[in-house]
């Protein structure tokens, strides 16, 4: 047998099947001996996909909590319950624990991909060994066994053909192809030809839908190429664009505060302040001025979202997916059952020198087919030739049957044959009753062609289909309205081309008359002399939502591309249909992409929107020159061809009807309807949570950075510490928690879907946000301050309980102001967001019960203020919202942060 360890691999596809017999040290007729078998498998290993190590889910569960700001974030929950907090320190474990969580779902997701993987393995296996037949669990397959196959199996390993009849494999979850591919036994010269071009090969996982056939195990296990699928799978999957802007956010924060801490405790120590004092005010700030609850915004703003998208048969299976969405700027989509139905249909019929379109379209003229068919086929010759007798030959010549719920089964060209024949109102079962089939000349890949033969009276009709260059080549004449006509065979095979040009899949029709059922069914003799029917093209066609989808698309600035296994003629027609490519875009296939490097291909890959025969590696290949030129990508597909580049595009996007459990597993999100335009919902919605998580990252930093300025300052400006620590807990706590996360439930910007996406690389803080936070609470500090001083000088004992309670209200005015980032709040109207006037409400509340509650007094170090006290608070408060407002209102007018 072949050494696994040979240097070059063997193209067996290139040899015969009995010099590959040779090479497995196997027999065409005997298999393996039972003793051989299991020697083999000893040293090859069982036919089964294999995994990497697994981690024990406890070490995947701690090592959730290794991050930079989870680490940072702890150490604040124990600074808060050691300076007597520890209700702040609960609620920070509580939101590190659920990102743990969040976290450990998303690696498990691979071992659950894996899993599915192996499920696809078929259980048993019909083997010869020893020359007789038996059946043995297919993990113990190994190469050079001898394997039978028949309609209905799953390929249990990779074969080399030895024997077949009519064989027919479904391979569309692992090459793409839309359609059932016919094998064949001869020797392919061309070493490097894509999977769906090996035609004397079929591989494990996929579906025999036709005939019968013996064959030579290849490969076994993770050297199928289910296998290579499996272990490029294998990958940890990167960070979402909202995981690594937090990441950089959370050092660069704790870095900063540490600074600043450190200056304010040194600057106080400096001035005469106690040092114990000091201490806690700047570990106080330290803790306020990291946003703890940003993770808790991120989490439920994310489940926010994705139970929406629920709702609209989208399943987020990792919930920053949501937001990676809202990120992308390109969709890598697979066409067979994505972009299209995964169905053949008929799309055009050609006859008596008229091209009809449409299914239905193709048929609507021509009177229904019923009780004039039992009268023989001359009714149809002189009711409507030659449309008559094309309905007939597609409902007759054909093996496709319908159950009890009229749900067609066979050949996907059969069944959209017949489709095509029941809309026109031909009857299958009637016809069968007046035209009985009495014999058939099977359909085979020498001839390309299918004839039936049926009593017609006193006489026998013979119906016949096929490719066209072979059917047209047998014609005498050709039916018209009139009657027979002479034919212009050069005329009709260019029509059959042009055809074929527009990626549809052509067959030819015609029909004879014979006297008698022949003695002997010699083909070469019936078929001849034929009369030209007409012509009929067939296609897997486009979703009828997915042109809309595509277009949305455009119109967010994101660029759909197709990638598939099909033939490039017919996924440039899939494309043209929907708008992906205009007339003469360029489509690249799978040979033209492997002659290029990845330099090369990165250098052109922005401007390709097509990919034809493409084999799942050179998909990844796709999504890697996108990504290196910095774009991020959405895949979508629903095969196992698809869930590696599903895996490692920024987000994948599987089929949940029609996709296979692999893709499924491998993918963020799963489409419950398979509707490509679902997409488009999932970005709207990924952009509004990521403006929302936007906007608390600007309140909470603002918020802080008021804080910061407020105490900061105070020393410079020859004043106390303006706040205590429990002043500055309770600010974090009541404005950081309720009215933060109410900003999770606004509703989208408008024109969302008018702006192009966010680019990759783009700081969180773009568009003027770190102005903002800078200036806004520069304002926020100095209200405060103007507060404190003015209070100090006449005197007031509460001056402290001002300066808290204006910062406080100036916080909750913030929020109000900055629901839109250009949006005034009066357009958009105060009850526009429920959820958020009530948290402002209760924050209120809350805010007052501390200042006038008397037991809670010495708690938070307040006393109550006047009338006249709480009234200019305010007012001071209110500044804020209007300094704000005015913001707003210069970059609606372009004069600010570059019209942001």
């Amino acid at each position: 047998m072949a050494s696994d360890s040979d240097k070059s691999p063997i193209h067996w596809h290139g040899l015969d099947s009995e010099v590959a017999a040779t090479q497995l040290d196997s027999d065409l007729e005997q298999g393996l001996t039972a003793d051989a078998a299991a020697a083999r498998l000893a040293q090859v290993g069982p036919n089964a996909l294999q995994e990497a190590a697994r981690r024990h889910p406890l070490v995947m569960l701690a090592s959730q909590f290794t991050d930079f700001m989870i680490l940072v974030l702890i150490a604040a929950a124990i600074i808060a319950g050691f300076i007597g907090e520890p209700l702040d320190a609960i609620a920070i474990m509580v939101i590190v624990f659920l990102n743990g969580i969040l976290g450990f779902v998303q690696e498990y997701r691979a071992e659950r991909a894996m899993a599915a993987l192996k499920q696809m393995a078929s259980p048993q296996a019909r083997v010869i060994r020893d020359g007789q037949p038996g059946l043995i669990n297919a993990v113990d397959l190994v190469p050079g066994d001898l394997v039978e196959l028949e309609a209905g199996n799953i390929l249990p390993a990779d074969l080399r053909l030895t024997e077949l009849a009519a064989l027919k494999v479904d391979e569309s979850a692992l090459t793409g192809e839309s359609q059932p591919v016919e094998k064949q036994l001869a020797s392919l010269e061309q070493t490097e030809l894509p999977l769906g071009d090996r035609l004397n090969l079929a591989y494990k996982g996929t579906v025999v839908t036709y005939g019968r056939a013996r064959g030579l195990v290849v490969a076994t296990g993770m050297k199928t190429e289910l296998g290579k699928i499996a272990a490029l799978l294998s990958g940890e999957s990167g960070k979402t664009p909202l995981q690594k802007r937090l990441a950089r956010f959370g050092r660069h924060l704790a870095l900063v505060v540490l600074a600043i801490c450190v200056i304010i405790f040194v600057a106080g120590w400096l001035r005469g302040e106690p040092p114990l004092l000091m201490l806690l005010t700047a570990i106080s700030l330290a803790v306020a001025a990291i946003p703890e609850a940003l993770p808790a915004v991120v989490t439920i703003s994310l489940a926010m979202g994705a139970a929406r998208l629920v709702k609209q048969n989208a399943l987020i299976r990792r919930l920053p997916a949501v937001e990676t969405l809202g990120s992308v700027t390109y969709i890598c989509s697979d066409k067979t059952g994505t972009l299209t139905l995964n169905q053949m249909q008929v799309d055009r019929v050609l006859a008596a020198g008229e091209t009809r379109s449409g299914l239905h379209g193709a048929y609507d003229s021509i009177p229904p087919c019923g009780t004039q068919a039992r009268s023989g086929s001359e009714s149809f010759r002189a009711e409507g030739a030659p449309w008559r007798e094309m309905g007939l030959v597609m409902a007759l010549c054909n093996d496709a049957v319908a159950d009890a719920d009229g749900k067609l089964a066979g050949d996907p060209t059969e069944t959209a044959l017949l489709e095509a024949a029941q809309a026109a109102g031909f009857d299958k079962t009637a016809l069968q009753q007046s035209l009985p089939r009495v014999a058939e000349l099977p359909f085979d890949s020498d001839r390309a062609r299918m004839s039936t033969l049926h009593r017609d009276g006193e006489t026998v009709l013979m119906l016949v289909k096929g490719a066209p260059e072979g059917v047209l080549a047998l014609c005498d004449d050709q039916l018209a309205a009139g009657g027979a006509t002479t034919i212009d065979q050069a005329a009709l095979q260019d029509e059959a081309e042009q055809l074929a040009a527009q990626g549809l899949r052509v067959l030819a029709f015609a029909l004879k008359r014979l006297p008698a059922v022949p003695d002997a069914l010699d083909a070469a003799t019936l078929e001849a002399g034929l009369s030209f029917i007409g012509l009929a093209g067939m296609i897997d066609p486009p979703r009828p939502e997915a042109a809309d989808a595509v277009a949305a698309c455009k119109t967010a600035g994101i660029v759909p591309v197709m990638i598939t296994g099909d033939h490039p003629a017919t996924a440039r027609a899939i494309a043209s249909r929907l708008g992906i490519i205009e007339d003469g875009g360029r489509v690249l296939t799978g040979s033209e992409l492997a002659r290029l490097s990845l330099a090369e291909f990165e250098r052109e890959v922005e401007s390709v929107r097509v990919y034809a025969r493409i084999n799942p590696e050179q998909k990844i290949k796709i999504v890697q020159a996108l990504q290196d030129q910095g774009e991020f990508v959405a895949m979508t597909g629903d095969g196992v061809n698809d869930a590696p580049a599903l895996k490692m595009a920024d987000i994948g996007v599987a089929m949940g009807r029609g996709g296979t459990d692999v893709a499924r597993e491998a993918a963020a999100m799963t489409l419950l309807d398979d509707n490509f335009a679902t997409i488009v919902h999932a970005v709207r919605e990924g952009r509004r949570i990521f403006d929302n998580i936007r906007k608390f990252v600007k309140y909470t930093m603002t918020s802080n950075s008021g804080e910061i300025w407020t105490i900061f300052l105070a020393p410079f400006l020859g004043l106390p510490i303006p706040l205590l620590p429990i002043h500055i807990l309770w600010i974090n706590l009541v404005t950081d928690g309720l009215p933060g996360l109410a900003l999770a439930n606004e509703q989208a910007e408008r024109n969302l879907m008018q702006r192009p996406p966010r680019p990759p690389k783009e700081s969180i803080f773009a568009h003027g946000m770190w102005q903002h936070i800078l200036w806004v609470g520069l304002l926020m500090g100095g209200v405060s301050l103007l507060t404190q001083a003015w209070a100090i000088h006449v005197g007031s004992a509460h001056w402290q309980s001002m300066v808290f309670t204006v910062l406080t209200l100036s916080q909750l005015g913030h929020v109000l102001a900055i629901r839109s980032e250009r949006e005034s709040l009066f357009s958009q109207g105060v009850l526009s967001n429920r959820l958020l006037v009530g948290a402002l409400l209760l924050t209120f509340a809350l805010q007052m019960a501390v200042l006038y509650v008397p037991w809670l007094n010495p708690i938070f170090k307040t006393e109550p203020l006047s009338l006249g006290e709480l009234t200019l608070c305010l007012a001071l408060s209110s500044v804020v919202f209007f300094g704000v407002e005015i913001e707003k209102w210069l970059v609606r007018r372009g004069r600010l942060y570059g019209a942001a």
